[in-house]
């Protein structure tokens, strides 16, 4: 086996230095990268934890093995189509790199969106309540989160705008996207981000402001990736420990689904590779994250009124 990438990333704020961190390894020549072992142990635990889940609930756990068999393969086409819709530039000189996951380019939302579909569908072919297989299936994917986004961390990706409090960290400006080298233009990324200044000026400032470390030059960021882990973490804790409390089934799934979005739309703010609606400065995650808090906070009103209108009756 040949580690493929081996180069430090640091948080000096906290004085942490990781040394030969890499991306993957090859097998007889064929390239095995951590991103998608990461992903994939994380789809395992997930699928663990809503077993657990249905036994402490008293369901019958096969429900959600034959689930996550659908679910998994539906959440990771749907992600990767979501973000090929809206980044189609990254793949218009070689449309075949569409299908390489190992590089990364999946975006969790477009998986969401996907897993609700699947489970709309097999819920009504096992006439099984879709909001109680929603409930248990939601605390598997947010253990899921939790852990596919250290494939980012090993990938290089998914960080903020420069930072330099407690926990900024360095990464090896070669192993970034194109965009933070100097290799790249400035009229080059003026011409990508046109109509998008905001994102623009993160970028050069990110550039400006690299460290050189011995022979290396590094970028210093926020670590977006594991303030989402950790948002996640809190919020599996809360979902887990609210399960024994819940007025109705799906009040878990709207839970997820407004802790989720506050913290996404305040991340989504700090990243400087966001998905944009096409030809604006709008970042697609951060206009669902508010839309989907706002319309999950409104459907728990409604069904804490209904619910509490029968109790009555």
């Amino acid at each position: 086996m040949l580690t493929l990438l081996s180069t430090n990333i640091n948080f000096p704020n906290l004085g942490i230095e990781l040394k030969n961190v890499g991306t993957g390894f090859e097998v007889f020549g064929y390239r095995i990268a951590y991103y998608g072992m990461v992903i994939g142990f994380g789809m395992l635990c997930g699928w663990l934890v809503a077993e657990w889940m249905a036994k402490r609930t008293g369901q019958k756990t096969e429900i959600y093995l034959d689930f996550a068999l659908v679910a998994i393969v539906s959440a990771v086409i749907g992600a990767r189509v979501y973000y090929v819709v809206f980044a189609l530039d990254e793949f218009a000189d070689n449309p075949f790199s569409v299908f390489n996951l190992r590089t990364g380019g999946l975006a969790i939302y477009g998986g969401v969106i996907a897993g609700l579909i699947s489970a709309i569908i097999y819920a009504r072919i096992k006439k099984y309540s879709f909001w109680l297989l929603v409930d248990t299936a939601c605390v598997g994917l947010v253990t899921g989160q939790i852990i596919g986004r250290w494939g980012n961390f090993f990938n290089r990706e998914a960080f903020g705008k420069y930072y330099d409090g407690l926990f900024a960290m360095q990464v090896n400006v070669l192993d970034a996207s194109g965009v933070y080298r100097n290799t790249t233009s400035v009229s080059r990324l003026e011409e990508l981000y046109q109509g998008k200044e905001k994102a623009l000026e993160r970028i050069l400032e990110i550039r400006n402001k690299a460290v050189t470390i011995g022979d290396a030059t590094y970028i210093q960021v926020h670590p977006t990736f594991l303030y989402e882990s950790l948002w996640n973490l809190c919020l599996l804790i809360l979902l887990i420990a609210y399960t024994k409390h819940k007025k109705f089934d799906g009040e878990i799934v709207l839970l997820y689904l407004i802790g989720y979005g506050l913290g996404r739309v305040w991340m989504e703010g700090l990243r400087t590779d966001q998905l944009f609606f096409w030809g604006t400065p709008f970042a697609v995650s951060q206009l669902l994250s508010a839309f989907l808090v706002i319309a999950s906070v409104a459907l728990m009103i409604y069904k804490r009124r209904k619910a509490k209108f029968r109790t009555r009756r």
